[in-house]
């Protein structure tokens, strides 16, 4: 039977983006630590998904419950990684929230403002700072050989602006300097850091939004004139766990249908 090819947390991985993500990892023979916020059904139904992509390899796919917004949490996901799996060779930062009212930046609350910070940006700065000393102990008892990978899941909406979600699209934005900053703080160390940004992608955090999207997507609004799958984000995020950039860090991978072309 062929050996695990690593091991991944993925948070936010139940549904949607995470989902597909998750799947994708596992399908491409990784060990996979699941983490969800409240659904727990949700996460075992991942599970299972995850259980039949691996197919007959040796795949394990455990769950996890925390909130990344919460340090405490934060530091139990990171100890779950430790005790189950003993290693980390791939974070996956996707967790995150879109605002529970959609107010123009005029009328917008600072409860708002801080629940989207605290889970979209603050959350995966502080778990990328604590997996990244995890995986600096690690390079320094494997060696060379150990190239493991941090991927940040952003979003269109870090260059797009949406004047009635504005503090979704600035912990978005930060995202993109997140990944900048640990790009150049860890590539001494053999610690490849990415940033994937999602286009229109069909998931529960967009199905409010169908009839919207359909008719942009049918008028143009992205070269490739169809909805982005969670899928589409896997496979993105697999390529780059499997070490096919291994002369990139700090990049910007787009998933977004070509959304971030101009064109005339």
């Amino acid at each position: 039977m062929p050996e695990s090819k690593g091991v991944a947390l993925v948070t936010g991985g139940s549904r949607g983006i995470g989902r597909g993500i998750a799947v994708a990892l596992a399908g491409a023979g990784l060990d996979v630590a699941i983490n969800y916020a409240g659904n727990r059904a949700a996460a075992e139904e991942c599970q299972g998904l995850c259980r039949q992509a691996a197919g007959d390899g040796p795949g394990r796919f455990e769950i996890v419950q925390g909130d990344v917004g919460v340090a405490a949490d934060r530091a139990r996901l990171v100890d779950f990684v430790r005790s189950s799996f003993g290693r980390i060779d791939c974070l996956v930062n996707n967790a995150g929230v879109a605002p529970s009212v959609r107010a123009d930046i005029l009328e917008a609350s600072e409860e708002s403002f801080d629940r989207l910070i605290d889970i979209n940006l603050k959350g995966p700065y502080f778990l990328t700072q604590q997996v990244a000393r995890w995986m600096l102990e690690l390079r320094a008892s494997l060696g060379a050989s150990y190239a493991p990978k941090i991927i940040t899941i952003s979003s269109i909406s870090a260059y797009t602006a949406s004047v009635n979600r504005g503090d979704y699209c600035l912990s978005k934005a930060g995202l993109g300097m997140l990944t900048k900053l640990f790009a150049i703080r860890l590539a001494e160390d053999g610690i490849g850091v990415f940033e994937i940004r999602p286009g229109v992608i069909q998931t529960d955090m967009t199905s409010a939004v169908t009839g919207k999207y359909d008719k942009l997507i049918s008028d143009g609004l992205t070269p490739i004139r169809r909805w982005g799958f969670p899928d589409d984000v896997g496979r993105a995020v697999s390529a780059v766990a499997m070490g096919s950039f291994p002369f990139s860090t700090g990049e910007v991978i787009n998933v977004d249908g070509g959304f971030h072309l101009k064109w005339l």
